[in-house]
């Protein structure tokens, strides 16, 4: 995964789900490291340091633009 940088962490699936559809949708290269450990072993998920989103640093900006909108959106529902 050379060239992918964290850009932020979740604590559980659920979290993130919306943010990965429009990351696929996007075409933004990401991976959310320790997915599957948390997945099948939730409690673990603290131990592990979170689920993690790495991106490649050529998106890094676009997946932030993506991110806060997307928190903007949920607090005007909230």
């Amino acid at each position: 995964m050379k060239d992918f940088i964290e850009v932020t962490r979740y604590t559980y699936p659920h979290e993130y789900a919306v943010l990965k559809n429009l990351l696929e949708k996007a075409r933004i290269p990401f991976f959310f490291k320790n997915e599957t450990m948390v997945t099948t072993a939730p409690f673990y998920s603290n131990a592990l340091g979170g689920i993690i989103l790495l991106v490649h640093k050529d998106f890094k900006e676009q997946t932030l633009n993506i991110i806060d909108q997307l928190n903007s959106n949920l607090s005007v529902v909230s």
